[in-house]
């Protein structure tokens, strides 16, 4: 395993840290405050090649690799995570579906655009009633002649209302039939498509969140990803992957808030000396640091071995729940640490907190990821 950082990723973690200071830090208050989905941020990192980093060239991709992704979400997580969740959103989710499943035709229809920024992607599995219990989605899509004909409703879409397109799972066989569901590309303004309500949420509240609405929506025949029923398989290829961004998203997170207390912790004095002085405040720096270093490092591992083609469903799992389990511990030791100011928006460690929690529950709560985990472990 090649754990050395190539040029590549060191070019892409400058590109993305003048960017975020530029574009992103002197608004993210702003755009938490008001929940506003910065579109035009988007479309600036479209325009780095940000938007489509595992895209080949030939559909208008930047061709890198898992390395230097991981290293752009980690970049922008540490100044916004509303932006990372977005770029990895629309990188692993949606793009990254129609690259790994889609046909070539689909693909150099949809992915150019996606890979520029120039449309914003969503992807919708999850419903009211079906968050980890997928099986049971209510949302169906039946066959009419040259179309196909879908109904219900998607919850908790990321770019549910700003998504120019979607990729969608609906159920086309049986209840509880992992081969009853298929995937479809949906265009935005397609009738019968729209936005329903946007999530008021804790943290990440940049980052738009929002319900997809069926309503006899007529989608053409060709729309459908591979073959029907084999849905269910392609989501759960698309959320290996999916992973390794929420593992980044928490490591950047947890860097972010990191290097907050750590720096707070050198400049605040009391007792007449800085507060790091103290070995209580040493030592939580410590413990800190260490499990920030173990995240990267199991994310590091499931980006190579994605990368390499290898197996990794167990190991994109375990950097998922240890990056964001210790994500929530760093966030919360980082308020303490600030004390009474980590408690004000004034300081940045307030947003970090609130964010983290999602990484614990989105792509697969922490519960399903033991789940994954463990099943692999004891199989055969």
């Amino acid at each position: 395993m090649e754990l050395a950082e190539s040029s590549t990723v060191a070019m892409i973690a400058e590109t993305v840290r003048d960017y975020a200071e530029r574009a992103i830090r002197p608004h993210i208050m702003e755009w938490d405050e008001s929940q506003t989905f910065p579109i035009e941020c988007m479309r600036g990192l479209g325009q780095l090649g940000l938007m489509g980093m595992l895209v080949p060239e030939e559909y208008g991709g930047s061709g890198l690799t898992y390395d230097e992704y991981v290293e752009a979400i980690i970049g922008l997580s540490k100044v916004d995570s509303s932006i990372g969740l977005s770029m990895a959103a629309h990188n692993s989710l949606c793009t990254g579906h129609i690259l790994q499943h889609a046909s070539e035709e689909q693909k150099r229809k949809y992915l150019p655009k996606l890979a520029s920024g120039e449309w914003i992607g969503a992807w919708g599995l999850t419903e009211a009633n079906t968050g980890s219990d997928a099986l049971r989605m209510k949302v169906t899509a039946k066959r009419d002649g040259d179309h196909w004909v879908l109904n219900g409703a998607k919850n908790w879409i990321t770019h549910g209302i700003s998504g120019n397109v979607a990729v969608v799972l609906a159920r086309t066989g049986e209840l509880l039939d992992s081969r009853g569901i298929s995937a479809f590309i949906v265009e935005r303004g397609t009738p019968g498509f729209k936005a329903g309500k946007k999530e008021n949420k804790l943290g990440m509240r940049a980052s738009e969140t929002a319900e997809m609405i069926f309503e006899d929506c007529r989608i053409p025949a060709e729309n459908l990803i591979g073959v029907e029923g084999e849905g269910f398989i392609q989501a759960m290829k698309v959320l290996d992957g999916g992973r390794i961004s929420i593992a980044a998203l928490s490591v950047g997170i947890a860097k972010g808030a990191y290097e907050a207390a750590l720096k707070y912790a050198q400049e605040r004095e009391q007792f007449g000396q800085s507060i790091s002085k103290f070995q209580a405040i040493a030592f939580k720096l410590a413990d800190m640091a260490t499990e920030i270093e173990a995240a990267h490092l199991l994310t590091n591992r499931a980006a190579y071995l994605k990368n390499t083609g290898q197996k990794m469903t167990r190991e994109g799992a375990m950097a998922k729940y240890y990056a964001s389990e210790i994500a929530v511990r760093v966030c919360n030791e980082a308020v303490q640490i600030f004390g009474g100011y980590g408690f004000t928006k004034d300081f940045p460690v307030e947003k970090f907190y609130r964010d983290v929690k999602l990484c614990t529950i989105g792509e697969g709560t922490s519960e399903i990821q033991k789940l994954v985990i463990s099943r692999d472990l004891l199989k055969g």
